[in-house]
């Protein structure tokens, strides 16, 4: 069974900065892609960042150059690091087993932490 637990959301001013991170287990991690993804109010899912298996790195628009996605495949691991944050980025971000197909679905996401930017 896919099992993914996202830690480290919080309350964040603009400008500052936040570190997500994602446990995972169940599956063959080392094999597979894996992504974030955010829900902001109002808004569908969408795709932040994937980390392959070959460490190939892939961002949305939004998160090129302030975000950074890495993973630890012995700690089975993944973490976004997020920097220069705005209000925008308020939502509930989400650790995903796969890329933007199972991001469409919804399928294999963690419970999700919540992230809020605010002054």
């Amino acid at each position: 069974e896919v099992q993914l637990v996202e830690f480290g959301g919080g309350l964040v001013q603009p400008g500052g900065s936040l570190t997500l991170s994602c446990k995972a287990s169940g599956f063959d991690f080392v094999m597979s892609a894996m992504s974030w993804a955010r829900q902001s109010p109002g808004k569908g899912l969408e795709r932040v960042a994937t980390i392959y298996p070959s460490t190939v790195t892939w961002y949305e628009e939004f998160a090129k150059g302030r975000f950074t996605v890495s993973r630890d495949n012995a700690k089975k691991t993944v973490d976004l690091q997020m920097n220069s944050l705005k209000s925008d980025d308020t939502g509930v971000y989400y650790c995903v087993k796969g890329a933007q197909a199972e991001i469409s679905r919804g399928r294999y996401l963690g419970q999700g932490t919540q992230v809020t930017i605010t002054s």
